[in-house]
């Protein structure tokens, strides 16, 4: 562990004496739009000890006596240190073993990353980087969460691009030598999520494994990314939130000396590391619906918006469209950018800008078909993205467009289970 590398061994925290099943919830940005998810949830949980009670759903982060909610939150994370809630495990790795409700299993590493090594601006050279584009204006309401948080629970997942499964893959036959912290079964179709400590030697290679998938020879290599600053680490899920710890981190250390900022437990953020290979990790397109808008001028100025754009399909990017007319093809010839949703945002975002009319973001093809019927309305269907394409898109281009693609269903989330001190 001589070179210290962006993702690092933490000062992890797991709750004591309370059962596990009412403790851990799903990530807070999921159930959005389906208030009965979270009343059931709260309910379920009660009284008990719960991450319930620290974090707050995004269905609530602009509704009325929010204010209160978050003091409530920072009370409650202050009584829980008080109370002992938690146990800190000092210095760890952990092994997490997630068996889904379809039976697959997902394996990941808890850890930190350091936000001086992170950056969610397009085009950013840093290791970590956001996959997509980052919305400003989410992020100031969650700076209002964390701000004053006395501990951070994360539903952060980190992807390496580990083809050969040099790090975290080993780690599954090696569970004898590590100490088993916990096995939850998780509420509302969860499945079941098992941690366990690594040993020394066990840290010692993954760090290792970790710096040689960094070494900027293998990257220029591996992705034909000559002059490139090597990209280890992409954000999967949870880029505002990890973009929220960025922005607080930098608030904190304009007022901090900077021989303080390497010790300072806000500039790092926990995290789950995951591996873009693992068998369980499934993309699904997110489709869009633009409505409010003639389709037929739509369609027309798309095909004068990029040369040798037809109907039909052709070489090139293609994407259905679907209204209460017609479905086709369009093609765009020679592409800049890596995606065809990227091809296709770049024109729906000018155009709504200059005629007005509001997109959606849609899973599932039936009900994109549902929503065009209307006649101000035209539904565009996307190919999903393919896993190879995920790094290469990041480094080429940036970051992916806004909404490209999903990491599973919601109930596959990360749960909050772990913490960490950040004051």
């Amino acid at each position: 562990m001589n070179k210290r590398v962006a993702f690092s061994p933490a000062d992890i925290l797991l709750p004591m004496d309370c059962g596990l099943s009412r403790w851990a919830v799903v990530a807070c940005d999921q159930y959005t739009s389906q208030p009965d998810y979270w009343e059931r949830v709260a309910a379920y949980v009660g009284d008990a000890p719960s991450s319930l009670h620290l974090i707050l759903p995004e269905s609530k982060l602009e509704g009325e006596g929010v204010v209160q909610e978050i003091e409530r939150i920072h009370q409650t994370m202050e009584r829980y240190l008080e109370e002992k809630r938690f146990g800190e495990l000092p210095n760890a790795f952990l092994y997490l073993e997630r068996r889904l409700a379809n039976g697959a299993l997902r394996r990941g590493l808890l850890g930190k990353v350091d936000l001086e090594e992170y950056s969610y601006d397009k085009g950013s050279q840093t290791p970590i980087r956001a996959t997509e584009g980052t919305v400003l204006s989410r992020i100031p309401p969650r700076m209002a969460v964390r701000r004053d948080a006395a501990i951070e629970l994360p539903h952060i997942l980190v992807l390496i691009d580990d083809p050969e499964q040099t790090v975290i893959e080993p780690l599954a036959q090696q569970k004898k030598q590590m100490h088993l912290n916990y096995m939850c079964e998780l509420m509302e179709h969860g499945g079941q999520i098992i941690g366990y400590t690594l040993t020394e030697e066990q840290k010692t290679a993954v760090l290792s494994a970790l710096e040689a998938l960094a070494d900027p020879k293998r990257f220029e290599a591996h992705y034909h990314a000559q002059g490139k600053a090597p990209l280890t680490f992409a954000v999967g899920d949870g880029n505002h939130s990890l973009a929220t710890a960025k922005a607080c981190w930098e608030e904190i250390k304009k007022n901090l000396p900077e021989e303080e900022w390497l010790a300072h437990p806000a500039r790092y953020a926990l995290v789950e590391l995951g591996n873009l290979h693992d068998a369980s990790l499934e993309f699904e397109a997110i489709h869009r619906v633009v409505f409010g808008v003639e389709p037929q001028k739509l369609l027309e100025e798309l095909l004068a918006h990029y040369p040798g754009a037809m109907l039909g399909e052709g070489e090139g990017h293609q994407f259905r469209f679907v209204t209460a007319q017609q479905e086709g093809v369009i093609t765009v010839p020679n592409p800049e950018a890596q995606l065809a949703v990227g091809t296709l945002q770049n024109f729906l975002d000018g155009y709504l800008e200059q005629n007005g009319g509001k997109v959606d973001y849609i899973h599932g093809e039936d009900v994109v078909r549902n929503l065009t019927s209307a006649p101000d309305s035209i539904g565009f269907l996307l190919p999903c993205i393919s896993k190879d394409q995920l790094f290469p898109t990041v480094i080429f281009d940036g970051a992916l467009p806004r909404k490209t693609f999903s990491m599973g269903e919601a109930h596959d989330k990360r749960f909050y289970l772990e913490a960490r001190k950040i004051k």
